[in-house]
């Protein structure tokens, strides 16, 4: 029987370890939440690293493996020096600042990329291990971009997927990459490489042609060996959930709470991963400027930000977050009176019925990356609004911005521009 094989550098179930004692718990992020609940759906066995040190792990790896098997999911077991140079190095050093486009946060290390070429080996070992000559291998986002290669060497027939979960750069910035052909190359091994929009499959294509010469048509690219076909899927989200679980008792019950704690104030709301590429001091320095120039909008509205904790380890992180800290901090402490501050921060994540009511009860969705591969916040936004009341604005440099046309577009760099579209959002008639 035809089986999906869905690859991708973590798990949708993360292995902790506290005080001796295992715990398994659902993943966070939005690949793991756009595919958890599809992937059991389906005859499929999900591999990939389970979010635990093989150090931390030792003797243990044969019952975590029966437990998560018994999951559908295929453990990848890491060693903490895989971790710091495969995932906190080159995934998130080198690929993910370069690929949104902020250069000056990217690294270009030899030792890093030797981690993720063995990690990427590795991960292809393990899949050699439970592959049926069947299988559908569907590989997902930039941790595994050589492993479509990898495979393709060992499973000359395979069915072989990948999609790329973030943009995709022009090629101006993808050629800083020392090892731009390699990853190329490692990507040609799939039948079908996926995006979000049509301009990071433009860019790829024109990568493609300026560094390795291949001609497209189509969308189909005619390598030496055979045809690769290259094109768009914009991830989605589970609708269904969204929309209803805003009549379940529990999201009512958080609504009528956090209700009686605004106290009919106007609600902006902003969701995201601690990263840089979110554009939250830019939001922050928006915000403060609304409130200099709207001072009747004072006692009056509430920004809600929540910001879940992401990647503590590496350093650009760390400093990001006390630069976050420090704005809300000041912004408070000059427009805040006795009984209101304009800012809740919240650094930490929400249990999903409380999300649920703060995206239900929001007037504004504040989503403002300053580069982001698609943004699920803001269709799960517009998803529990079945009144059709409140307003999403939303960067043009978010990938969602291509089919979210009727929110209120801006520039994130451009401060006025935000500024008028809070102006323009509390203002406009329903």
């Amino acid at each position: 029987m035809e089986r999906l094989l869905i690859v991708s550098n973590r798990l949708p179930i993360t292995v902790h370890k506290r005080k001796g004692e295992l715990h398994f718990e659902p993943s966070t992020g939005g690949l793991a939440t756009a595919l958890g609940s599809f992937y059991k759906s389906y005859n499929c066995l999900w591999i990939g690293w389970p979010g635990i040190s093989l150090e931390r792990i030792e003797g243990e790896q044969k019952d975590i493996k029966a437990r998560l098997m018994s999951e559908n999911c295929y453990p990848i077991f890491l060693s903490q020096q895989d971790i710091e140079g495969y995932y906190h190095g080159f995934s998130n050093r080198t690929i993910w600042p370069l690929f949104h486009y902020l250069t000056f946060y990217t690294v270009y290390r030899e030792d890093l990329w030797q981690a993720y070429e063995q990690v990427n080996e590795a991960f292809s070992k393990a899949i050699m291990e439970v592959a049926q000559p069947d299988d559908i291998i569907w590989i997902h986002d930039y941790h595994l971009m050589l492993l479509p290669r990898l495979l393709r060497e060992k499973f000359p027939r395979a069915s072989i997927g990948f999609f790329l979960h973030i943009p995709f750069p022009s090629f101006e910035i993808f050629r800083l990459l020392p090892w731009r052909k390699e990853i190329l190359e490692g990507l040609l091994g799939a039948d079908l490489v996926g995006f979000h929009t049509y301009e990071y499959m433009r860019h790829f294509l024109a990568s493609l042609h300026r560094l390795l010469g291949y001609e497209a048509n189509l969308g189909q690219i005619l390598t030496e060996e055979r045809v690769v076909k290259a094109d768009v899927f914009p991830l989605g989200i589970d609708y269904e959930r969204f929309s209803t679980a805003v009549q379940e008792p529990r999201t009512k019950a958080e609504i009528t709470k956090f209700r009686k704690r605004l106290g009919g104030r106007k609600v902006i709301l902003s969701i995201d991963r601690l990263d840089y590429t979110k554009g939250i001091p830019q939001r922050l320095k928006a915000f403060d400027a609304f409130l200099d120039r709207n001072p009747e909008y004072k006692e009056r509205l509430i920004f809600i930000m929540i910001v879940s904790p992401s990647r503590t380890e590496v350093g650009d992180y760390a400093l990001l977050k006390r630069q976050i800290d420090e704005l809300v901090g000041a912004i408070n402490g000059k427009h805040g009176t006795i009984g209101w501050v304009p800012i809740w921060y919240l650094p930490h994540s929400l249990p999903f019925h409380s999300l649920i009511a703060l995206y239900n009860i929001a007037d504004i969705a504040l989503v403002t990356p300053i580069r982001d591969g698609m943004n699920l916040v803001a269709k799960e936004y517009l998803a529990t609004k079945r009144d059709g009341r409140g307003v999403l604005i939303l960067s043009e440099t978010a990938g969602a911005a291509t089919e979210l046309g009727e929110a209120i577009i801006i520039n994130v760099n451009n401060e006025e521009e935000v500024v008028q579209a809070l102006e323009k959002a509390l203002a406009m008639p329903e």
